[in-house]
């Protein structure tokens, strides 16, 4: 029988997500197979050329890569991750021997759970357990796939578990994809779907019109007004009225998908339609929220990830779920910027002590499943 405690202590996680901007890294400790507290923090951001060549690669999936680019691709962003966990230790001066496993997501590059059912995160897990001398829990989203899952969102799993006190409540993370748990009482089923797009969108309006790789608070959107109908015909898009189980990512919301919803946007002022982004990400995790939670569920948002340093969109997402109250995770005791990354130490912990990870009601996985390979460094006596 799998034993929660059987692999209690420290465990780092590693999270690069669609904003691509770089690594997170929480250094987790773990009691009576709960996380505890995070004890230290790492960062590590990607070079510029490195993050351009990554996103040319998401938004342009049909694109021509040869083995020996994919290769060195494969190995800047393992060692991005590397330099993250060195960081995190440095932040604690923990030695790496007290450190059980990593839980690293790796980059996503590829992800198409209809058609090829598989997904594609970067990040050699050989060269991080080498470097650190830790062993490494990776690939995270393909055995769910294998059982006919979409292989996203995992973080919901985590959600239910550190925010059980919590319920009922929705858990809302804004990345460059943003994503909503649902937690209800009376009942253990996760349930969780990609709402569309967070900051991905925002972020590359403003990178193409002001060379900067984010809007600092909102304030460009804010400057703004709203372009009604470019609005509407964005909510149009099919994808928001699919029903869960359903994730996205940049290759689907990208400026190429903005230009065929309004043939004239270059003829709008800059600025309005970074607004009107800005109130596509809060008007389509509105208008989604009713289908899928309780009024009790809505009645209490807690927001997590980089959209919630977004004065302007956090203003937006508090109108649009008006009556609700919005507030940020950090009142229920995780730092939001934190909160995916030591998701993904739950995730390595979960691996360890043989625990399958039950996202049927999130993913559509037709079973729970453990989730993960294990790499273990030289000299390790760790078995599986």
């Amino acid at each position: 029988m799998p034993d929660s405690t059987a692999q209690d202590g420290f465990f780092i996680g590693l999270m690069s997500g669609t904003s691509m901007d770089g690594v997170d890294a929480a250094l987790c400790q773990f009691k009576g197979g709960r996380l505890q507290t995070i004890i230290g923090t790492g960062a590590s951001n990607y070079p510029s050329a490195l993050r351009s060549t990554l996103i040319d690669l998401q938004l342009n999936p049909d694109r021509s890569i040869n083995l020996a680019q994919f290769a060195r691709l494969d190995h800047a962003v393992a060692q991005a991750f590397v330099d993250a966990v060195q960081d995190a230790l440095q932040s604690t001066a923990l030695p790496a021997n007290q450190i059980v496993a990593i839980g690293s997501h790796g980059q996503t590059v590829f992800h198409d759970p209809q058609s090829s059912h598989n997904s594609l995160q970067i990040g050699n897990p050989n060269w991080i357990a080498a470097q650190t001398k830790i062993p490494v829990v990776s690939d995270f989203r393909r055995m769910d796939m294998a059982l006919g899952g979409q292989g996203a969102p995992l973080v919901p799993a985590f959600h239910a578990a550190f925010f059980a006190n919590a319920t009922p409540c929705t858990i809302l993370n804004l990345g460059g994809i943003a994503n909503v748990t649902l937690l209800e009482e009376g009942t253990t089923a996760v349930r969780g779907f990609d709402t569309g797009p967070g900051n991905g969108l925002m972020d590359a309006w403003i990178q193409q019109h002001q060379h900067r790789p984010f809007d600092q608070d909102g304030a460009w959107a804010a400057s703004g007004h709203c372009i009604p109908e470019l609005l509407e015909a964005c909510l149009s898009d099919p994808y928001f009225a699919q029903p869960a189980p359903k994730s996205t990512g940049r290759d689907y919301f990208n400026l190429g998908w903005l230009q065929r919803q309004d043939p004239l946007l270059y003829s709008h002022p800059a600025e309005d339609v970074q607004h009107t982004l800005c109130a596509l990400t809060a008007e389509s995790i509105a208008r989604q929220l009713p289908r899928w939670a309780a009024h009790a569920t809505r009645a209490q948002v807690w927001v997590c990830g980089g959209g919630a340093r977004n004065g302007e969109l956090m203003r937006q997402i508090r109108d649009a779920l008006s009556p609700s109250r919005v507030n940020f995770t950090v009142e229920l005791g995780l730092d939001g910027q934190m909160v995916e990354a030591a998701a993904f130490a739950w995730l390595a912990q979960r691996r360890f002590s043989r625990q399958a990870v039950d996202l049927c009601s999130v993913t559509g996985a037709r079973a729970p499943a453990i989730l993960g390979g294990l790499y273990l460094p030289p000299g390790n006596a760790q078995t599986d």
